[in-house]
């Protein structure tokens, strides 16, 4: 569960007069729908690992105090969330390790400077109370041999190794280029793929590779090469906001020295559109009863959300000495997903209490 506790100093200007209440009946609304989707289901002893690339975070105009709640009350639900898309400036990350609780901790890359890098970090964030860090992070620098075009990975793989109960695992961040060139895509995946399952051969842990894969189909040659790598892929379908690009994914080695060490429970995407900004695919949004009404739950349709933001869109770019959106319900859109994404948040449970196994090793 993620901080609250800033929300009562919010709302104490003219810009956004009804703050606390908005915010406070939207993060209702959220944790309904995150408690229905992952939590309560969930099995005793087990991790649930996220991926989730964060449009720009933070690049461009700071996003509302808001978005950094709903984006902690997502990643609140996983155990360990690896973040694509971090950019230059820190402080927005800091802000939401803050908000996440004293329990969170995180590991952050560099930039990425060079050709194809787009100045972006990776991040792990992490709740101590469920996993502990196993003193191994990196990059994955390909040998020359394996080099893209006599280059190396545009935004460098960042791994690290963690443990929860019994599971020793390293995770495996990628972000791989964009373009019209979908081989490079795919020799991309390949060549980290190949250097994950290679590990995987000599250590005792399992290789989770996560993150946004640009892939476009689900039979496009670059969902084939992850495919084809050797790590198992399940399905978590579209992860746009358009419904028609699989591009995020997690894949994981179930083969080498953690054979049979990769048991998974669960896996999926968290649609947050049903809950906060909008607008929210109606023939997926739960409807609620009146009792869930009286606690504050709710789906706001797309008039009152253009209602509720213009003015204060308007004041924030007001501020940032920006032109006002020539056309803000044509905006809208696209609007939300810079403050949220324009990536759905995808997450697997895995098992990680083997202990049975182990005991009945020594059984006659």
């Amino acid at each position: 569960m993620a901080f609250y506790k800033n929300i009562k100093y919010y709302g104490k200007n003219s810009i956004y007069p009804n703050e606390q209440s908005w915010i406070a009946s939207r993060l209702i609304t959220l944790r309904h729908d995150l408690y229905h989707a992952i939590e309560k289901d969930r099995k005793a002893n087990s991790l649930i690992i996220g991926s989730w690339n964060i449009r720009a975070f933070d690049g461009g105009i700071p996003r509302l105090k808001e978005s950094h709640h709903y984006i902690a009350e997502i990643i609140s639900q996983f155990d360990i969330c690896a973040i694509q898309e971090v950019k230059t400036n820190l402080e927005p990350l800091k802000n939401l390790v803050k908000l996440l609780g004293p329990n969170w901790d995180y590991f952050v890359s560099d930039i990425s400077t060079h050709k194809g890098g787009n100045s972006e970090r990776m991040a792990f964030l992490y709740n101590t109370d469920k996993v502990f860090f196993r003193n191994l992070i990196g990059e994955i620098v390909l040998p020359t041999k394996d080099l893209i075009a006599g280059e190396q990975i545009a935004r460098s793989p960042f791994f690290a190794s963690f443990q929860s109960g019994w599971f020793k695992f390293s995770l495996c961040s990628a972000h791989i280029i964009y373009g019209n060139d979908l081989s490079k895509r795919a020799k991309e995946i390949t060549v980290i793929a190949d250097a994950l399952t290679s590990r995987a051969e000599d250590e005792d842990q399992v290789h989770i590779l996560l993150g946004d894969m640009n892939i476009e189909k689900p039979d496009d040659e670059v969902m084939t090469a992850l495919k084809d790598s050797g790590l198992t892929v399940p399905n978590f379908g579209p992860t746009n906001m358009g419904g028609n690009r699989w591009f995020d994914q997690i894949a994981f080695t179930t083969k080498g020295k953690a054979e049979r060490k990769t048991r998974l429970l669960r896996h999926g995407s968290f649609d947050w559109r049903h809950a906060v900004y909008g607008p929210h695919p109606k023939e997926t949004a739960p409807e609620f009863t009146e009792e869930q009404i009286k606690l504050g739950m709710s789906r706001v349709e797309l008039d009152t959300l253009l209602n509720h933001y213009e003015k204060v869109v308007k004041d924030v770019r007001d501020k940032h000495n920006k032109k006002p959106y020539k056309n803000w319900a044509k905006s809208y859109k696209r609007w939300t997903t810079d403050e949220m994404s324009d990536h759905l948040p995808i997450w697997v449970e895995l098992e990680v209490d083997y202990s049975d196994d182990y005991l009945r090793r020594f059984l006659k």
